[in-house]
């Protein structure tokens, strides 16, 4: 009986399997196609944000060991100036990856250089946003100081969900896919266990709260910083 029941066991749990993976790559799918097409109500922009960024922490708990990648999000951190959000830290023995997502559709132009970045939609709209690689680099800089480490064991990745197509030749760290595939590229041993351990032990308990008080403390900061660059 057991013969016949072990085959029969195996097959049923490897459909299981299969069947959450289909589900949850249907998810995905799903999630990532949710993207603004121009200036909607500020309510569904900001649920079509967070749909993006819930289709990123799918894919990184589907395709990264989560004991080698340890993943952090939406962390808030105090700043000289005010506070950083920072969308997704991955901390690892091969650097720490400072993910910047950008929910958004249309054609995308841009240079590492340039301060602004151009997003181009269908009837003639543009807009106009923070080149994200500068946003980053912020994020970067302030986890480098946070964590007393080397800059160059961060490595800053812009990874853009939505419908987009970029125009201008973009650097390998932005992309509109395969963001999984670049992290698992880095291969250099940077860091020991016992220092991603410390180091994922600091960022959880230096964060904020995640918390809508967080939040208001975090645009009260962005703002200030607003108004000083303008005056």
């Amino acid at each position: 009986m057991r013969l016949v029941a072990e085959p029969y066991i195996k097959k049923q749990s490897t459909k299981k399997i299969m069947s959450t993976w289909i589900l949850l790559l249907v998810v995905i799918a799903v999630v990532g196609a949710m993207v603004p097409n121009g200036n909607r109500r500020k309510g569904s922009a900001k649920a079509k944000g967070r749909a993006g960024e819930n289709s990123v922490i799918l894919m990184k708990k589907l395709f990264l060991d989560s004991k080698i990648y340890i993943d952090i999000n939406d962390v808030t951190l105090q700043t000289p100036t005010g506070t950083t959000q920072i969308d997704h830290i991955i901390v690892s023995k091969f650097g720490i990856f400072v993910v910047e997502t950008k929910n958004m559709s249309g054609w995308i132009f841009g240079s590492p250089s340039q301060s602004n970045w151009t997003q181009s939609l269908p009837g003639g709209k543009k807009f106009r946003f923070q080149n994200p690689l500068h946003q980053n680099y912020k994020h970067t800089k302030t986890l480098e100081t946070f964590l007393g480490i080397d800059h160059d064991f961060i490595h800053s990745v812009v990874m853009f969900v939505g419908e987009t197509k970029f125009k201008t030749p973009m650097p390998a760290n932005v992309m509109d896919s395969g963001f999984i595939s670049y992290i698992k590229s880095k291969t250099n041993i940077l860091f020991s266990d016992y220092e991603v351990e410390r180091m994922v032990l600091a960022i959880r308990n230096g964060m904020m709260p995640k918390s809508e008080q967080t939040r208001r403390e975090h645009v009260e900061s962005l703002n200030a910083k607003h108004h000083r660059n303008i005056h």
